[in-house]
């Protein structure tokens, strides 16, 4: 990906500053395939990808399932016999959508592909209904990263403008702290009327709004169910299942303890970390922490639907709290301990422990602001910038 001007674009151009989003390879090389589903958080990019991807065909054909000229042309089958490329967007606001895609794939001509783009919410009807197995490919679209924007800015400023307006396209290629919070302030009040107000009642939306405002100073920590349970004055259970419901529609996500039984893995205390880092509460600190996990989790999240890895991002914590921020897994075993610093340089002794516990792994220290990079104690001390520019997506 290559920005053509500054990054002090105004925001109503910003999308004509980028030539290509990292997924844009992939797309072309698996459509000749299946169809290939694209999924991810709100105004991460979607449409405005499926749109670069068109100008790679003759005679490509976007229909969007939300205007009513489109939705009528996509219940009756009216794109030209020709179309080399259909692209649906909102496609799951159709009825009975998954048959329909099935018997659009399994009749359509030779050389017609087909992409599939939506909100949030096609990740999850995507998961319930009627299959479409062997017919797809996923793909994750996330926000910019380090890697992404590597070779467009140095990784120090790209890292600097992530942690200040996140990884957003809009809020991050205005530049502007103002625009950035205006941008923040109505991307919020849509997610909330229109997602999540779509799937639960109106005491409900109250709740998950005042739980998700909670969440944002608690970015990294370990969740505890009965205490903001407590604090809602709501059911433990019901915290849980409003959290379930933020994390598949893209606005938060969870690392949970690294653990050989899933079971038990899943039972304990799980950390949340949003895809939007501009939206954690004003510390630097907690928000460089989420810029890491979100970058984690894009490249797991990469080598999973483009690689076929068998990888997960975990973190690990013993009975007696010494805890390391990150860990990866590669088929079942940990591959990665990673401890991510704002400025201390010294090696965290909860890292120590776990190599000398699991010497095969490889341990990281990344630090934001770090002098010089070094190795102590089978630890590599380095620039949290550098490294993370270094990472898949």
């Amino acid at each position: 990906m290559i920005l053509r001007k500054s990054l002090d674009y105004s925001a109503k151009s910003c999308y004509l500053v980028f030539m290509r989003r990292y997924l844009h390879a992939q797309i072309l090389k698996d459509l000749p395939k299946k169809m290939v589903m694209i999924t991810g958080p709100r105004q991460v990019g979607k449409t405005y990808l499926a749109k670069q991807i068109m100008a790679e065909f003759k005679t490509p054909q976007y229909l969007n399932a939300d205007a009513p000229e489109d939705r009528s042309i996509i219940l009756g089958r009216g794109w030209p016999l020709n179309a080399d490329l259909l692209v649906f967007d909102e496609i799951h606001k159709i009825k009975d959508w998954k048959p329909y895609l099935k018997g659009v794939f399994d009749t359509r001509p030779g050389n017609q592909a087909i992409l599939l783009t939506g909100s949030a919410r096609l990740e999850t009807f995507r998961q319930t209904g009627e299959s479409l197995a062997g017919r797809y490919f996923h793909l994750r679209l996330h926000p910019l990263s380090i890697k992404e924007l590597a070779g467009a800015i140095p990784p120090d400023e790209a890292l600097d403008k992530i942690i200040r307006f996140g990884g957003f396209p809009e809020p991050f290629l205005s530049g502007s702290e103002e625009e950035a919070a205006r941008w923040r302030g109505q991307y919020y009040t849509d997610l909330i009327r229109e997602d999540i107000f779509d799937i639960a009642r109106l005491h409900e939306v109250r709740e998950m709004r005042l739980l998700l405002e909670m969440l944002r100073s608690r970015t990294g920590s370990p969740l505890s169910y009965t205490s903001l349970a407590e604090d809602l004055q709501i059911a433990p259970n019901t915290v849980k299942k409003y959290v379930g419901i933020l994390e598949s529609l893209y606005i938060l996500f969870l690392v949970r303890p690294f653990h050989r039984r899933i079971a038990r893995s899943i039972l304990r205390e799980p950390k949340v970390y949003f895809y939007d880092s501009g939206f954690v509460k004003d510390d630097e600190g907690r928000r460089f922490e989420n810029t890491c996990a979100q970058a984690l989790l894009k490249h797991v999240h990469y080598l999973r639907d483009v690689k076929g890895k068998e990888i997960e991002l975990h973190y690990l914590r013993t009975k007696d709290k010494r805890e390391v921020d990150f860990a990866i897994a590669e088929d079942g075993r940990i591959s990665l301990m990673l401890e991510a610093k704002l400025s201390d340089e010294a090696p965290s002794p909860h890292l120590t422990y776990f190599k000398e516990l699991v010497p095969e792994a490889r341990a990281v220290q990344i630090v934001g602001r770090l002098r010089r990079e070094s190795r102590r104690q089978g630890i590599d001390i380095s620039r949290a910038a550098d490294w993370l520019s270094r990472l898949e997506a």
